[in-house]
C-alpha cells in the first residue's frame, strides 16, 4: 500500500509537471523556468507522500546535501559522456561542423532539468528504495535496473539490445550510486548531466527522441554498435562499457561504507547467528 501511494504521488506529479514542459514546444525561456517548476513540485510531492506513509524525514532529498552531492553528480555524468564520444569521435564516428544552437541548449536544460529530477525520484526515490527493503540491494538493482530499461522499448528507435544497454549503463548506475551514498541528488546530478551532454551539448539523440539542437552541430556515423545508431549513443558499447565501469566504482564505494541491505531471510538468519 504505502509503494502504491507514492507510486501514484510521484508518477501523477511528474506525468502532470512533464506535460506541462513539452507542451511549451521548446520555447527556451518558458522550458527553462517550466522545467525547474516541474522538477521543484515532485520533489515538494516526493517529500510530502514520504512523510505521509513513512513518517520520517526524506533525508535522501534534504536540501542540506543538495549542492556538494549534487555537484558531484554532475561531474560524474559529464565525465562519462565525454569518455564516450571521445572514443566514439576517435574511430570517427561523431564529427563536430561548427557552432550550433546556445537557445536550443538552454531549452534542453530545462527539459532534462525536469526529466532526471522526475524519473529519479520515480525509479530510484520509490522503485528501488522499496523493493531493495523487500529483497535486498542486489535483486533491487537487477529489477529495478530492467523495468528502467525496458521503459524506453517504446522510444523510436528502440530495440531489445537498446533497453538492455539501457538497463545496465543507467538503470544498474543510477541504482548503485544511490545505494553508495544514500541520496537521490548524486543519481539526479548525473542522470541530468549525461542527458545534457547528448543533447545539449553534443547533440545527439536522447533515448531515441531528437531535440532541437544542442551548442554544438555534430553529427553521428557508422556502425551502431559503435555510435548506438537512430536511439543515440546510449545503445552503444562504449556507453555500456563507461556504465559498469562506473557502477563497478559505486558498488566498491558502497561496500567500504557498508551500505548494502540484506535479503531479509539472510538478515534474519545473520540475526539468529548472532545471538
Amino acid at each position: 500500500m504505502r509503494f502504491l501511494k507514492q507510486l501514484v504521488v510521484v508518477v501523477v506529479v511528474s506525468f502532470a509537471g512533464g506535460a506541462g514542459v513539452q507542451a511549451l514546444g521548446w520555447n527556451w525561456p518558458l522550458t527553462l523556468v517550466a522545467g525547474f517548476l516541474a522538477a521543484a513540485l515532485a520533489l515538494a510531492a516526493y517529500a510530502w507522500i514520504v512523510r505521509r506513509t513513512e513518517h520520517r524525514e526524506p533525508t535522501e532529498v534534504s536540501v542540506k546535501t543538495a549542492p556538494g552531492a549534487l555537484g558531484r553528480g554532475v561531474l560524474i555524468g559529464l565525465a562519462m559522456f565525454g569518455a564516450v564520444i571521445v572514443n566514439i569521435a576517435f574511430l570517427g564516428g561523431y564529427e563536430v561542423r561548427g557552432i550550433g544552437s546556445v537557445t536550443g541548449m538552454i531549452a534542453i536544460f530545462g527539459f532534462m532539468v525536469a526529466v532526471a529530477v522526475t524519473e529519479e525520484l520515480l525509479y530510484r526515490g520509490v522503485l528501488f528504495r522499496i523493493v531493495e527493503e523487500k529483497i535486498g540491494t542486489w535483486l533491487a538493482l537487477v529489477v529495478s535496473g530492467l523495468v528502467f530499461g525496458f521503459a524506453h522499448l517504446p522510444n523510436p528507435g528502440a530495440t531489445v539490445w537498446s533497453s538492455l544497454a539501457i538497463a545496465i549503463e543507467a538503470g544498474l548506475m543510477l541504482g548503485a550510486a544511490y545505494v553508495a551514498t544514500r541520496t537521490l541528488w548524486v543519481p539526479i546530478g548525473v542522470h541530468f548531466a549525461w542527458n545534457f551532454a547528448q543533447g545539449g551539448i553534443f547533440s545527439t539523440s536522447v533515448s531515441g527522441k531528437d531535440a532541437p539542437q544542442g551548442l554544438l552541430d555534430g553529427v553521428t556515423s557508422g556502425p551502431a554498435i559503435l555510435t548506438g545508431g537512430e536511439f543515440g549513443p546510449e545503445a552503444s558499447a562504449y556507453s555500456v562499457l563507461a556504465g559498469v565501469v562506473v557502477t563497478a566504482a559505486f558498488l566498491w564505494l558502497a561496500k567500504r561504507r557498508g551500505t548494502f541491505v540484506p535479503r531479509r531471510g539472510r538478515a534474519a538468519s545473520a540475526a539468529t547467528l548472532d545471538a
